[in-house]
């Protein structure tokens, strides 16, 4: 599969699990008011709350990340797809049944727990597939058409929120997540298998496949059973990055924006409820004139300027831009402004698209899940760290306990740690691209 067409199936694939992942994103905000703080606009036990679960989510996925990248490189991107897709049914299947506070917090404990293994290892995933299967001229276009079309389904899946209850919400959510795991285990062929891989993890007839002694007598050898083998140190990773200025720029860019990122995601709803008493529908409101703006964008000028630009001045482009977006958040005077805010998305998401092309150029074809993993897993440090520093300020400064009266304090702040990324971004110069030859012989590959 070397064109855009032969990724039809894992496109699907992506559009229906993002759908199912973001239209409960709308409503958990009300529903965690509504169990922890009913009747009230502002809660600092719920931002407290939502902000530990993100910092021990992002202690989660900087062990997993790494793991799950370098694990896909052995034995399939499919195969490592299958887990992440099948446990996300659970959370919203919980609020699907009830939303009572016990419910909330059945919900709270499994969420936690599945987000530490599977939050971020699909897209990460897909990515790796998307570059096993395109050549490097057209990767920054398909990185870009992948997106795109994850912010289609945050439209879509956005939209439908807007127009259903809340219970039939997470009832959806839980029936397109189950589609979206049928789906790609019947279509989506898988890309790569290392040719030493002697015990595949998922195969169609639930066997291994292969030859030679081991296989006929169904003996494994033990050094394949202990998948955790396959994690990568820190000392392969602090190779892998010291391989390549370009990729080292790269991690620090993606730590400073995941920073932002997920500061913005921590703070924004429970600022937005509490400054201008928005609910599930004015959420949803917000968030679908962000993915309109970013799918158009995506997959409408990102094909046509990441060719003409390059990544990295396309890069630079959309961190500037997350800069002015946050900043104008923080600032806020009135219900209008986020709105406005929320169409700089047009230029936003050629960030996060160009970063990873960028990475995926610096290393060969058999490493490509173990970069985007190693970037994938400094991105969730960023997002350990940045609960634990912008939680605290919004709780404050929503707060009547706050030192001064400025409800987005906490939101400028993000806003800096944009700025970091966008400086950063600007002293980035491509490396020409990596043979297929591997960057470090680290000492966890099989020889």
């Amino acid at each position: 599969m070397k064109t855009l067409s032969g990724l039809s199936h894992l496109f699907i694939t992506i559009f229906l699990h993002n759908f199912s992942a973001v239209m409960v994103i709308p409503a958990i905000t009300d529903v965690t008011m509504s169990a922890l703080c009913p009747g009230r606009d502002e809660c600092s036990l719920a931002i407290y709350l939502t902000g530990f679960q993100q910092a021990i989510i992002g202690l989660g996925t900087l062990v997993m990340m790494p793991l799950i990248g370098n694990m896909s490189d052995k034995y399939g991107r499919k195969a490592l797809l299958t887990v992440p897709l099948s446990l996300v049914i659970v959370p919203s299947a919980i609020l699907a049944y009830s939303r009572t506070r016990n419910f909330f917090y059945a919900y709270y404990v499994v969420k936690t727990l599945i987000a530490m293994v599977c939050e971020g290892s699909v897209p990460c995933l897909a990515l790796a597939y998307v570059a096993d299967n395109v050549p490097e001229g057209r990767r920054a276009s398909a990185f870009g058409i992948l997106s795109g079309i994850a912010s289609s389904a945050f439209v879509c899946g956005n939209l439908s929120t807007r127009f259903l209850s809340t219970a039939s919400t997470f009832q959806v959510s839980a029936s397109v997540a189950i589609a979206s795991l049928v789906y790609m285990r019947f279509f989506l062929q898988d890309s790569i298998i290392d040719e030493q891989l002697t015990a595949p993890i998922l195969t169609s007839k639930g066997k291994p496949k292969g030859k030679g002694k081991d296989y006929a007598t169904n003996e494994i050898p033990s050094k394949n059973v202990q998948i955790f083998k396959s994690a990568p140190s820190l000392e392969d990773m602090l190779c892998l990055l010291k391989s390549s200025v370009t990729l080292s720029q790269a991690a620090v860019v993606a730590f400073f924006y995941s920073l932002a990122e997920v500061g913005l995601h921590a703070s924004l709803l429970y600022y937005l409820k509490a400054r201008f008493h928005f609910n599930k529908d004015q959420f949803a409101d917000l968030m679908v004139i962000t993915g309109i703006a970013g799918t158009l964008s995506q997959l409408v000028l990102m094909p046509i300027l990441a060719p003409a630009l390059g990544e990295a001045r396309l890069l630079a482009v959309g961190l500037f831009f997350t800069c002015v977006h946050v900043f104008l958040y923080s600032i806020a005077w009135t219900f209008w402004v986020p709105y406005v805010a929320a169409m700089f998305s047009v230029l936003i998401v050629f960030s996060q698209p160009c970063m990873r092309s960028i990475v995926s150029k610096q290393v060969g074809s058999c490493e490509q899940g173990k970069a985007q993993g190693c970037i994938s897993g400094i991105s969730s440090f960023a997002n350990v760290i940045s609960p634990l520093l912008f939680s605290p300020l919004t709780a404050l400064f929503l707060s009547e306990r706050a030192p001064f009266h400025f409800p987005g304090f906490s939101i400028m702040c993000v806003g800096f740690a944009s700025m970091i990324a966008f400086i950063q971004s600007l002293m980035i110069r491509i490396a020409p691209p990596i043979a297929n030859e591997k960057v470090c012989n680290s000492n966890y590959v099989d020889a």
